[in-house]
């Protein structure tokens, strides 16, 4: 839906995700909680494939190992849209979406019940507007008239807009494409788009015949951070806390190996990525990624009876997008903070 903006876009927005629930492949449905397989309970994990933790707790079983009695089942996503759409089918319990796409989701009109449980990176040089050689777009200015994708309603689009707005740039000159990182890189290689902005390992491919000319890392110096999230829905961690307390366990063991064995953790991502080990430690090394302890400080999610920083990172990300009508209105910060679950987070943090 190039080009589409204000209320309309909130329309269609509805409209298509009431043929998406429909149509959503992943899961069996329900109520969000897993589903009985062969006496044991299963955990549907959706993920996207990009560097990060969440790909070493999948390549090393850490899940798996920390509940034999559970099933748990790995489910792929290109972008965060199509993660929310699957919380909306009730087809996944828990996933890895970044913030922008968690701003849209806990607001009108998708209003979806699900908390965020953990911070997986916050996003550096590993997300980037990239401008394609030959094009002729050698800043942000440039990009006026000119075809530009992203995937919609991803932290990258987030980026986009806010990228367009710091320089001055109203977002209707701009010939905005909705695709998602494969075909992203299709309409490249023809030569159709003029710039993307997206993640890794997506953007290192643009970026053999193309340029950076802004990074994640620096709208988040200009107050427009980004963030991968851990989030899981409110029903399956009011009927499974103890899995919650397992998988951020294992998160905390994929942050600790990025930290205190890069190497180790390159390969594992390696592995999933299908890169080598030297590619994927480079790529790693362009996200930043908390320290475990680090999830429960006031600037992140914070402790029970005082939630952190993030629920008003999440506020600000939602009043940005009522601003360029990407949502009607941003809730509440005190619904935000609800929707950052904290309990039990400590314990699972500290060795």
């Amino acid at each position: 839906m190039p080009g589409t903006r204000g209320p309309h876009r909130t329309s269609m927005l509805v409209a298509a995700l009431g043929a998406l629930v429909v149509v959503t492949a992943c899961g069996t449905g329900g109520d969000g909680a897993g589903d009985d397989q062969g006496g044991g309970r299963t955990i549907r994990i959706g993920y996207q494939a990009f560097p990060s933790g969440d790909l070493i707790v999948k390549e090393k079983g850490l899940l798996e190992k920390a509940l034999p009695d559970h099933t748990v089942k790995w489910i792929e996503f290109d972008s965060g849209a199509s993660i929310n759409t699957a919380f909306v089918a009730g087809s996944v319990d828990l996933a890895a979406i970044g913030s922008s796409p968690v701003a849209r989701g806990l607001s009108e009109p998708l209003n979806i019940p699900y908390q965020v449980t953990w911070v997986l990176d916050v996003a550096g040089d590993n997300e980037a507007l990239v401008a394609r050689d030959g094009s002729g777009v050698k800043d942000v200015e440039d990009l006026a008239g000119r075809k530009v994708a992203t995937p919609f309603s991803s932290t990258s689009h987030y980026s986009l807009l806010a990228a367009l707005d710091r320089s001055g740039v109203d977002a209707s000159e701009v010939d905005l494409l909705d695709l998602e990182p494969q075909d992203i890189v299709a309409a490249w290689s023809r030569g159709d788009i003029d710039a993307a902005y997206v993640w890794l390992p997506t953007l290192d491919e643009l970026g053999k015949t193309g340029e950076t000319l802004l990074s994640s890392r620096e709208l988040a110096a200009s107050g427009k951070p980004t963030l991968d999230l851990g989030v899981a829905s409110t029903a399956f961690i009011e009927k499974q806390p103890e899995v919650i307390t397992a998988w951020r366990k294992a998160q905390a063991q994929a942050l600790d190996l990025i930290h205190d064995d890069p190497s180790a953790a390159a390969e594992a991502v390696g592995k999933q990525l299908g890169i080598n080990t030297q590619d994927a430690a480079a790529q790693l090394k362009q996200g930043i990624f908390l320290k475990p302890a680090e999830q429960a400080d006031d600037k992140w999610l914070g402790r029970p009876g005082r939630v952190g920083g993030l629920a008003q990172n999440l506020h600000s990300a939602a009043e940005f997008l009522v601003g360029q009508k990407q949502i009607p209105a941003a809730p509440e910060l005190s619904e935000l903070e609800k929707a950052v679950y904290v309990e039990g987070l400590s314990d699972a943090v500290s060795g």
